[in-house]
């Protein structure tokens, strides 16, 4: 893949693109085959993904001026508060790329003040846009302050007409000076979820819910998962760090008569999953908001299987010594980093490997999604 970006040096995110994507991909399977090692474990072939429009999400840093915003990144070795606009990316999906002119035409309508990091002045700091498989959007605007809100609802039809796909429009305040993307206070301007439909089942995505950013590996790792499950014929579950429910709400759906609990510390998240599971009348799906590490141990009799899809940083050695000793008889693991699985599974040598397989997420990165089964 080529891309302009890269080629004039305005953007260096993509790490792996002068590298062909065959190559990138036996590269990841290699580097987390290394990691992962175990008597007997299985090894599937990978899934590639589409080397660009497969972002389903953009991450727009704010910069320019009012009259001519900036929407992309800041600049490399460029200095504080520089940044390049990259809204033609080649990796966002369409649909993401046909809205941003149009945000960046709002920005000039509601005189939004692009923040500058040298001098801590201005307001819009990031705008956040997500596309569902239908085409439906969701924009996120990311603030200093709410001194901007009353422009933002006054010039909000006007954005509408003008992207109709819009399903949710909210503003995000994040009055920190810091290098985060968002703060705790989100205030929804227009709709609520936006429906992220994967394998016919409709995940519904609120304003500060977790989604994967490559829809089309997400529902490849979904049917993974859900067929690897199926084999076992589990009578219950537990999907741990479920976010809006995808494992535990496609297994519930294949297996009429299983039991499924998800844990999830985003009370929006846990909300987005009960909706789904109401919706498809899947009455033994139930959802807490809660620390994992902290709530699993104390819940009670332990279930036939336990999922887990933590962040980086793996489960950790709280939650894999419970796992260890816990008497659970399989466990699915999916992780983003094959260096904190593997430190995970040295914590739980009685929960056994047998069969793995990569996904590639993120291509043109060395990033990856890799998934685990593990039998005591």
């Amino acid at each position: 893949m080529r891309c302009h970006y890269f080629e004039a040096g305005r953007c260096r995110s993509c790490t792996e693109l002068a590298v062909p994507y065959p190559q990138q991909l036996d590269a990841k399977v290699r580097a987390v085959q290394d990691l992962v090692r175990a008597p007997g474990l299985t090894w599937l072939d990978p899934v590639p993904s589409r080397e660009r429009r497969f972002r389903n999400k953009a991450k727009m840093v704010v910069g320019g001026t009012v009259a001519h915003p900036l929407l992309g990144i800041q600049a490399p070795f460029a200095g504080a508060g520089v940044v390049n606009d990259l809204r033609h990316c080649p990796l966002h999906e369409e649909a993401v790329e046909a809205a941003l002119p149009i945000l960046a035409d709002f920005v000039r309508t509601a005189a939004l003040t692009p923040y500058d990091v040298p001098t801590r002045r201005g307001e819009l700091k990031h705008v956040l846009v997500t596309a569902s498989p239908d085409g439906e959007l969701m924009v996120r605007l990311v603030l200093r302050s709410r001194e901007a809100e009353a422009r933002v609802r006054k010039h909000l039809p006007g954005l509408l007409a003008a992207l109709p796909s819009l399903a949710v429009v909210s503003l995000n305040i994040l009055p920190a000076h810091a290098a985060v993307l968002e703060g705790a206070q989100e205030i929804v301007l227009h709709g609520d979820t936006l429906t992220m439909r994967v394998n016919d089942l409709p995940l519904h995505l609120r304003p500060r819910s977790f989604f994967q950013t490559n829809t089309e590996v997400a529902a490849a790792l979904y049917r993974a998962a859900t067929s690897w499950l199926t084999e076992r014929a589990p009578a219950t579950l537990w999907d741990l760090y479920c976010g809006v429910g995808g494992f535990a709400l496609h297994a519930a759906r294949a297996l009429p008569r299983l039991a499924v609990e998800g844990v999830e510390v985003s009370a929006e998240a846990i909300a987005s999953a009960t909706r789904t599971a109401q919706e498809l009348d899947l009455a033994s799906a139930r959802f807490v908001a809660g620390d994992a590490t902290t709530l699993v141990p104390a819940t009670g009799p332990v279930p036939d299987v336990v999922v887990v899809n933590p962040p980086r940083r793996g489960i950790g050695p709280d939650l894999a010594a419970w796992l260890e000793q816990s008497g659970v008889g399989t466990v699915l693991y999916s992780s983003c980093n094959a260096r904190s699985l593997a430190a995970d599974l040295a914590a739980m040598p009685s929960l056994r490997p047998v069969r793995a397989q990569v996904l590639d997420m993120f291509p043109q990165t060395a990033h990856y999604e890799v998934l685990t089964l593990l039998e005591r």
